[in-house]
């Protein structure tokens, strides 16, 4: 599993008994906070056993869907989705975050409720089509929110969830530069993910040299701080080994990868962008 969390099902039916919006989803976040003595630090805030979903509603053409939850001690998180001709769209993000619970926030500064609104970043959907997506993250202020495990339709029709699906960016393969496959050194770490992309036949003159062979991957140092402490360190060099008609090997560039991601008190996330779309995740 991406990380242990609960699971929230959101099965909201219309006034005849119908299903009219399904959710079914897995989330946490990462909240950095002031302290006491002035310190910010960063906690993690999961969902609870026991989860409502008080307000929600179905929408129509005039007004949005909304998924509200409510958990643990005063948090609540809610999406807010519009219907706009064949397509819906997830359009507002609201965290409550609640400062007075002390087992998340042991330290606050600032005591009781925190909100943080954010525009949903993720393209329409089709009406009569479920989103479905593996794991993405969205940063806004000093909250990292993390989704995986997603399945959601809204403005569901005739009460059934489509067995059509729209992925998300994040799952769908990237097309990469031509590499001739190689041995993977076992000094390095070796990520394997699997791809499907079109390709066309061309008739080229053979090569007359071998092609070069992949060189192993620079080892680089990527670090996290939770203020002006170093709280992650890795020193790792990566090689994407992606499985599709010719094999790629692609190596991750230390020089261009930008390291970001935040430490909480029982978990932490690196996530490496080497700013051509590739994001890894630890």
């Amino acid at each position: 599993g991406f990380f242990q969390s609960y699971a929230v099902e959101v099965d909201i039916k219309d006034a005849s008994n119908a299903t009219c919006l399904y959710a079914d989803w897995l989330m946490r976040f990462l909240i950095t906070y002031e302290s006491n003595n002035g310190d910010y630090k960063t906690t993690t805030l999961n969902l609870s056993s026991s989860v409502t979903h008080n307000g929600s509603v179905c929408g129509n053409d005039t007004q949005a869907a909304l998924v509200a939850v409510q958990f643990g001690e005063g948090h609540s998180w809610s999406i807010s989705i519009t219907k706009n001709n064949e397509t819906y769209q997830g359009d507002f993000l609201t965290l409550t975050y609640n400062t007075n619970d002390t087992a998340v926030f042991p330290d606050a500064k600032r005591k009781g409720p925190v909100t943080v609104l954010v525009k949903d970043p993720l393209q329409p959907v089709q009406l009569n089509t479920v989103f479905v997506c593996h794991a993405y993250f969205i940063e806004a202020e000093n909250v990292t929110q993390i989704f995986w495990n997603v399945t959601v339709q809204a403005f569901v029709q005739n009460g059934t969830v489509s067995k059509k699906e729209s992925r998300c960016p994040a799952d769908i393969p990237t097309s990469a530069p031509t590499v001739p496959p190689t041995t993977v050194p076992v000094t390095t770490a070796n990520v394997t993910t699997a791809s499907t992309t079109a390709s066309t036949t061309t008739l080229s003159p053979a090569p007359t040299t071998p092609p070069k062979p992949v060189e192993n991957p620079d080892t680089g140092n990527y670090s996290l701080k939770s203020g002006n402490k170093t709280c992650f360190l890795a020193t790792v060099g990566l090689q994407l080994n992606v499985s599709q008609d010719k094999p790629l090997l692609i190596n991750i560039n230390p020089k261009t990868t930008i390291a970001d991601g935040a430490c909480g008190n029982t978990t932490a996330t690196l996530k490496l962008n080497d700013r051509n779309s590739t994001l890894i995740g630890f």
